[in-house]
């Protein structure tokens, strides 16, 4: 088939949600950090004037990204992955601890933050690997190496940001996809379920209930399949793990961690102060009401009230000043942007291309959804940022190279054959 541009194939309704995202996003983040008295002089030092050179870096970035040939990110994968695990092992040497964490790099003023790079790099791996006809996600073999891409990159950051270190975690997704049996989820979701279970109720309780529902299971099954030393190591296992979730909890976890799942889990806390973020939070939002104060006008946001407005809780600024009509045209600016992404990523005729959609789209998901949910207190406040919307020039850039690279890969579809 004859070569055809990249211009001509492009899909604009992608880079039209986009844009609307950093547009709205970078009029939040100039009202949660704008002087209350108004603006003398555009302050560039300032994070809505920095911000504002960020998206500007960015426009220069979206270019190069689609004039590249769509090959290269296929063929350069292994080497973008092997740079990012450096990038994230030089922090315990080279990093820039800020609030307790080392997740950065400092140049000058500004600040580099390798897990959001490493995230694009480990989307381009898992997609390379798994592109192979001869791949099976049904060996095992397959299974352990398509979790180990994941693995890697979430144990180098998992001791200084556990929060981002999810977020490689739901790649599971993809995987899933491509013919991962559910059964690796649905492990993850019941580990997941007894720690949180382990923390509310008494561990004695729920070994009781396990024990129940393994000798049930053990009965109701036939003789001839019925297997004692199975089922003893099954509930042996989850024992040991529910009797070692409160060990975790308190020792494992950092002070801080504890904490943000305290007020998750509504125990007792000082809204002075571990419970302060979220109590601010919920005010905000609670006093948009249905249209908002308007713009500049949210007394919350302007008065500084709700710690780190401008990053991890930038949302409420949005339900504050624009309310709940105005919330929602955001979230469905981003529910669309990430439906047409996947709508998109089936009509990809490379395998490459579809695999590296659909980790997208588990990227952009994690981090709409915890983000909200954590402003809105029925997430853990984790420290993940709401993409394209948050602060920050690594963040911005990181979800500008996912989405483009895509959208590349998308408008070269037409010449695969």
């Amino acid at each position: 088939m004859r070569s055809q541009s990249t211009i001509a194939n492009i899909d604009w309704l992608t880079i039209f949600l986009y844009m609307a995202l950093v547009v709205m996003g970078w009029l939040n983040i100039f009202s949660a950090s704008s002087p209350v008295e108004g603006i003398t002089e555009f302050d560039f030092s300032a994070e809505y004037g920095k911000q504002l050179m960020f998206i500007g870096l960015s426009l220069f970035l979206i270019v190069f990204l689609l004039s590249l040939d769509a090959k290269i990110y296929e063929k350069f994968s292994g080497i973008f992955y092997i740079i990012a695990l450096l990038s994230l092992a030089g922090l315990f040497v080279f990093g820039k601890t800020v609030n307790g964490q080392t997740n950065w790099y400092g140049i000058g003023s500004f600040s580099i933050q390798p897990s959001e790079f490493a995230k694009v790099a480990t989307v381009l791996a898992l997609a390379k690997f798994l592109e192979s006809p001869q791949i099976n996600l049904k060996e095992f073999a397959t299974q352990i190496k398509a979790l180990s891409i994941l693995g890697l990159p979430m144990l180098l950051i998992l001791p200084n940001d556990p929060g981002s270190a999810l977020v490689f975690m739901f790649l599971i997704f993809a995987l899933y996809r491509e013919g991962l049996p559910f059964i690796y989820i649905l492990i993850g979701a019941v580990v997941l379920g007894l720690f949180v279970l382990a923390l509310i109720v008494d561990s004695t309780y729920i070994i009781g209930g396990v024990f129940l529902l393994v000798a049930l299971h053990y009965f109701r099954t036939k003789k001839v399949h019925r297997n004692i030393i199975a089922s003893s190591i099954v509930f042996v296992g989850i024992s040991l793990f529910v009797f070692s979730s409160s060990y975790i909890f308190e020792n494992v976890l950092q002070p801080h961690h504890r904490d943000r799942i305290n007020v998750l889990l509504d125990k007792e806390v000082d809204t002075k102060k571990e419970g302060y973020n979220l109590n601010q939070s919920k005010i905000a939002i609670g006093s948009g009401g249905l249209f908002g104060k308007g713009f500049l006008e949210g007394t919350q946001t302007k008065g500084n009230f709700v710690p780190e407005q401008h990053t991890d809780f930038i949302f409420t600024t949005v339900a504050e000043e624009w309310g709940f009509m105005g919330s929602l045209v955001v979230i469905l600016c981003f529910v669309g942007l990430m439906f047409r992404i996947l709508v998109l990523a089936e009509k990809q005729r490379s395998k490459f291309s579809r695999i590296y959609g659909y980790g997208v789209v588990c990227i952009l998901f994690i981090h709409f959804f915890a983000n909200i949910g954590m402003v809105l207190g029925i997430f853990p406040t984790i420290g993940i940022p709401l993409p394209l919307f948050s602060y920050g020039g690594s963040g911005l850039w990181a979800y500008t190279l996912l989405i483009f690279i895509f959208i590349k890969l998308d408008a070269n579809k037409v010449n695969e054959w």
